[in-house]
């Protein structure tokens, strides 16, 4: 068996800890520690050691969801994209743009924070927030 490497991104803040999946048949396998990492040098929180965990999960969403008298049903991600896109629109259009705000993550990279951010500003509205204030 090889055991393929493939370098990753922790998700868990904006920091961008760099470590290696342990990846077998396309199954991540384990977590090697990335030690040429310019910030981490080969060092993860607890919460990035903790990433296998979050992988297979059962309880993970891996695909869009849509509220219905019967429960959560399955949608695709166009039909997602186009109901969230067409509620954005409509909402915009009967209560003007500052009805409508934005809350970026702490999880996610300054560079998708700021694609977040150009977001809002398209929609027309300055209400973008951020999380990460710990």
């Amino acid at each position: 068996m090889v055991k393929k490497l493939v370098p990753s991104l922790c998700p868990y803040c904006g920091v961008g800890c760099g470590y290696y999946f342990e990846v077998d048949e396309g199954r991540v396998t384990g977590l090697e520690y990335m030690a040429e990492h310019p910030v981490t040098r080969g060092a993860l929180c607890p919460k990035g050691n903790s990433v296998l965990e979050v992988i297979y999960h059962p309880d993970r969403l891996r695909y869009p969801l849509k509220k219905a008298k019967s429960g959560w049903q399955r949608i695709t991600w166009d039909q997602a994209l186009t109901t969230v896109a067409s509620k954005i629109e409509k909402f915009r259009d009967m209560y003007g743009a500052n009805s409508i705000s934005f809350l970026a993550s702490a999880r996610c990279s300054n560079e998708e924070n700021y694609v977040m951010q150009k977001l809002a500003r398209l929609i027309g509205t300055n209400n973008i927030d951020h999380c990460a204030r710990i």
